[in-house]
């Protein structure tokens, strides 16, 4: 039997294995926290995105779309909550129109059911909500992806793989032509092939696998706020502002969870640890990689000025916040809403300072490495799954 070894117990490291112990492989996952989903799969905003952001043709494109769809299918299939809400994306001033029609042409040519509507007609949706024009987006759900981890984790138990908590992958060896050797702290896991699903230290476990990418990881922390419970009524279901084309990043919005609560959030600031959820989570080893590389300095002159001071001035300040979401809904105020925590996200950057836009999955002879997998890797990660497998 082929065994691989698969690096990240994540929702890609868990539904990549899935899918190989579905083909007949041998799997062992290997994850270096005490629980699966611990990072980015965890912390984030639990929405399965419909796949309208994304350029049509990439792959981003393409597997978010479909992810959606078996994303939704997966929960259905294994009774997990899934809520299939629909959101709207509204532009809030004239200015936002020309951005937002080409999100609804995006929208048409990936095959997203979505439409534009008027102010009047969003506020049916949401009666809260302020803007000039809006795209209502109906295959846009909200899910608990940290359950969907449980749950494949559960499934792998029983096809017999060997899941590993605890495990950092401490070295990698190549042994011949088809031949890996990960060492652990509870000892040597030996496979014929490897799948990187690392996430925020995907480009290292790359080098330590002898393979060099392309890109770099550099850490965004976004930090969430929720609505009191009292203020919970302002939103219905999910509102997004007009995104800035030139960043990878969706601008704070507002989701209204599985249990009834409302998220804000996230904003995007550059972290100073990859695992840094707080300002005072400070790495010194992360701290000298970011320092060392050219693509941070290069993408700093593009965008630290206004749009990543913006970016510090609202982590820091509740009322700068508060005034983002007031934007989309008027009646929200820095009263309103109180810090949730934060998730970072593993952004791949080139030299050059390019900010990766696609999901980037890079091949070397036995090994799959995914190196840019940011949102909307979890709506995509059956289908990001097939396309490793099919790869390896």
């Amino acid at each position: 039997m082929r065994t691989v070894v698969v690096i990240g117990g994540g929702i890609l490291g868990l539904a990549v294995a899935r899918e190989l112990a579905r083909r007949g492989t041998g799997v062992t996952v290997l994850e270096k926290e005490g629980r699966w989903a611990a990072h980015q799969t965890g912390r984030n905003s639990n929405v399965v995105h419909a796949g309208l952001y994304y350029k049509p043709g990439s792959l981003k494109a393409r597997l978010c779309v479909a992810g959606n769809r078996s994303m939704v299918a997966y929960a259905r299939e294994r009774e997990l909550p899934v809520d299939v809400c629909g959101k709207l994306v509204v532009a809030t001033t004239e200015s936002e129109l020309p951005a937002l029609h080409v999100l609804a042409e995006r929208a048409a040519a990936n095959g997203v059911p979505a439409r534009l509507i008027g102010p009047e007609q969003a506020r049916e949706y949401e009666p809260e909500v302020r803007c000039v024009q809006a795209l209502r987006v109906e295959s846009t759900a909200v899910i608990d992806f940290g359950e969907v981890c449980r749950e494949m984790a559960t499934e792998l138990t029983a096809a017999g793989a060997e899941l590993r908590l605890c495990s950092p992958a401490l070295a990698i060896t190549r042994r011949g032509p088809d031949g890996i050797e990960v060492a652990t702290p509870s000892g040597t896991v030996r496979a014929d092939g490897l799948v990187n699903c690392a996430g925020l230290h995907a480009d290292r476990v790359a080098r330590m696998a002898g393979f060099t990418p392309r890109a770099s990881i550099v850490p965004f922390r976004g930090e969430y706020f929720e609505l009191r419970p009292e203020r919970r009524d302002l939103v219905r279901r999910l509102i997004y502002p007009v995104p800035d084309p030139a960043l990878p990043f969706l601008g704070v919005h507002l989701t209204r969870m599985l249990d009834g609560s409302v998220h804000a959030g996230p904003n995007a600031v550059l972290a100073l640890h990859r695992e840094g959820y707080r300002w005072r989570d400070i790495s010194a080893r992360d701290l000298a990689a970011i320092a060392r590389f050219p693509g941070l300095w290069r993408l700093a002159r593009r965008y630290a000025l206004p749009t990543g001071l913006d970016e510090v001035r609202r982590s820091l300040s509740r009322r700068r916040f508060a005034a983002s979401l007031a934007r989309l809904v008027p009646a929200i105020g820095p009263r309103d809403i109180v810090p949730l925590g934060a998730g970072v996200r593993a952004q791949a950057l080139l030299p050059d300072g390019s900010l990766v836009d696609d999901f980037l999955i890079e091949q070397a002879p036995g090994q799959v490495h995914l190196l840019n997998a940011p949102s909307p890797a979890a709506t995509s990660a059956l289908e990001i799954a097939r396309y490793v497998a099919d790869a390896l």
